[in-house]
């Protein structure tokens, strides 16, 4: 920026009222804080309108109270913390619900094999015992 430019910003801002850069800057602020993720404070608003803080809470009481509703809509340290709580308990909540699911299927897998091991069992116990009708077995002394 040469000095001619800065000049000429400068002269240009002078011509304007503070009431009107506190405005400008006031709207800055509300575009920027859309997300209400950025801190909006009377330093900041100073900065930008190019006016003393002192100025500020003397002679201009309406922009004051315009940046202090711009604070009030914001939420909380306590209440970000709650919803970045709840937005972590949401994300828990759906990968437990895939974790339910994967289990589900795990135990239906297994109660399957478990029902067809029975099957199985029950089977071969009854063959075991149809042979053992068959074969007609007696009782043999052992003599030692």
């Amino acid at each position: 920026m040469t000095a001619k430019s800065h000049v000429r910003t400068s002269a240009r801002q002078s011509r304007r009222t503070a009431e009107e850069r506190l405005t400008e800057a006031l709207k800055t602020l509300t575009h920027r804080d859309k997300g209400g993720t950025q801190k909006v404070t009377v330093a900041e608003l100073c900065r930008l309108a190019n006016v003393s803080r002192n100025s500020l809470y003397r002679y201009h009481p309406t922009s004051l109270r315009t940046l202090r509703k711009l604070q009030c809509r914001r939420p909380s340290v306590t209440q970000s913390k709650a919803v970045k709580s709840d937005e972590r308990r949401r994300i828990e909540n759906v990968a437990l619900h895939a974790c339910i699911s994967k289990l589900a299927a795990l135990v239906d897998h297994y109660y399957g094999a478990y029902r067809e091991t029975s099957a199985l069992l029950r089977r071969r116990d009854g063959e075991l015992a149809e042979l053992r009708r068959r074969v007609k077995l007696t009782p043999t002394v052992v003599k030692s």
